[in-house]
């Protein structure tokens, strides 16, 4: 696979999670303390995507480096949120397993990518 193709395709990727992460906060309770985590991870969990479409854009090698940190930053902050999510059983493990899963193959791709 081409550079423009991988990048194109894990661009819908992150694009897709964002919208998976979108859907699991709305599945969180409706109290003060999971409201301030519904933020939380909404922002990390979208913030993915964007970041790496902005990778793609990147001016220079040490920009581009920077950007991949970022997603990885923020795909690692997901990460933590969805476990918060499950150990508060708002979210049971099964529900958020496959999100986590998705964020932690993002996570291993961010950082694989960085140390190129």
């Amino acid at each position: 696979m081409e550079n423009k193709e991988f990048a194109k395709k894990l661009e819908k990727r992150t694009k897709d999670f964002a919208v998976r992460i979108i859907k699991l906060s709305v599945e969180l309770p409706k109290t003060p303390e999971a409201l301030v985590i519904r933020n939380q991870i909404t922002k990390c969990g979208t913030s993915i995507g964007a970041n790496y479409r902005e990778v793609n854009r990147a001016r220079s090698k040490p920009d581009f480096k920077n950007k991949i940190k970022i997603c990885e930053s923020e795909a690692s902050e997901t990460q933590y949120w969805i476990e918060v999510i499950v150990d508060m059983k708002w979210l049971d493990w099964e529900r958020a397993k496959p999100d986590y899963d998705e964020c932690s193959e993002l996570l291993a791709l961010f950082t694989s990518i960085g140390t190129k």
